[in-house]
């Protein structure tokens, strides 16, 4: 079944403020992650889950079993139970992602895929790190790195629909412009 955005982002919007309320906002990011992560990985799970034709007290009651078996928090097992009684399991990667997206927000938080050439070293890190947030307003910074070897040098960060090019390719293509131009 084809995951709808609006429908996760509903989901995500409940749970947030629930985990808010009961001072579990971090440890339910986590635990969806982990839910999320499961049925993307376990295949055979995820068709028991989304089936029609299996009955929405069967898919809580499995849902409760992966709950204790993972050792979930009471919350963390009614939502898993919740999603899949109302036959949603399909939708947890979406709702852990935007479920992440509110908590980062709340907490003035912003993820960033990182490309380099190289594996960065722990000054670097930091110093990009610092660099980033200054760029955006003082919010903090979690890098997601990914090494890149077409890159020739530099990195390229992609954070929403925002890029930042400081890659040498990047400037190699923009000189190769201005002289285009003349």
């Amino acid at each position: 079944m084809k995951t709808s955005s609006a429908v996760a982002k509903s989901y995500a919007k409940a749970i947030f403020e629930l985990a808010g309320e009961r001072n579990q906002a971090e440890a339910i990011e986590a635990e969806l992650e982990q839910v999320a992560r499961l049925t993307h990985e376990d295949r055979e799970l995820a068709a028991v889950l989304s089936r029609p034709w299996v009955t929405p007290a069967a898919k809580r009651k499995v849902a409760e079993e992966i709950g204790q078996r993972l050792e979930l928090s009471a919350l963390g097992r009614d939502v898993l139970a919740l999603v899949a009684a109302h036959g949603r399991a399909d939708h947890l990667g979406a709702i852990a992602t935007a479920y992440r997206g509110m908590l980062d927000a709340s907490q003035g938080r912003v993820r960033a895929r990182v490309r380099t050439p190289v594996a960065l070293t722990e000054s670097e890190r930091a110093a990009l790190s610092a660099r980033l947030s200054r760029a955006l307003d003082g919010k903090q910074v979690v890098m997601e790195e990914v090494t890149d070897g077409t890159l020739l040098g530099g990195f390229v960060a992609e954070i929403g629909s925002l890029i930042v090019d400081g890659s040498l390719d990047g400037q190699l293509a923009r000189l190769r412009q201005r002289l285009a131009r003349g």
